[in-house]
């Protein structure tokens, strides 16, 4: 099994406050690992990916190791540039550029997801999102996140 989830910082445990910003993000994001098995291997671009990745499988009791795993969690995101108020404030081509992954993850123009501030360097070969269980596809705070599993994959 196969688990998207994006490596958003408002993930990690260090992050967290009275009110949960990203409550909904966040039980998706738990649900999908939790589905991995106790034995996850982690495929991400980054530090911070990387942290939330380990942070997601430690909340469902999961252990992050190189080989033998249950499941593989992939970390990434869509563009960061969807409104005036997001990280990268508004670019035109996001929201083309995140429907075209939703159709699929191969041929991404690299130039362009770094431009949007997009994290999708470990998307490509992933399945297309028609072929997953999408439980969250949103842009919060004008960041496409993804979280989704594909069986079998």
């Amino acid at each position: 099994m196969i688990a998207l989830v994006p490596g958003v910082p408002a993930l990690l445990p260090s992050y967290a406050s009275l009110e949960d910003p990203v409550a909904g993000l966040r039980a998706a994001c738990l649900g999908a690992v939790a589905a991995l098995g106790p034995r996850v291997r982690v495929v991400a671009s980054g530090p911070t990916g990387a942290r939330v990745a380990q942070a997601l499988a430690a909340a469902v009791g999961s252990e992050v190791v190189a080989e033998e795993e249950t499941g593989v969690l992939v970390v990434g995101n869509g563009s960061a540039k969807r409104t005036e108020r997001a990280p990268g404030h508004f670019d035109e081509r996001a929201e083309a550029f995140d429907a075209s992954l939703r159709e699929s993850f191969d041929g991404i123009d690299a130039a362009l997801a770094d431009d949007l501030w997009a994290d999708t360097a470990c998307l490509a070969g992933l399945p297309p999102l028609a072929e997953a269980e999408v439980t969250y596809d949103d842009a919060p705070f004008g960041v496409q996140y993804w979280v989704a599993t594909w069986d079998g994959a």
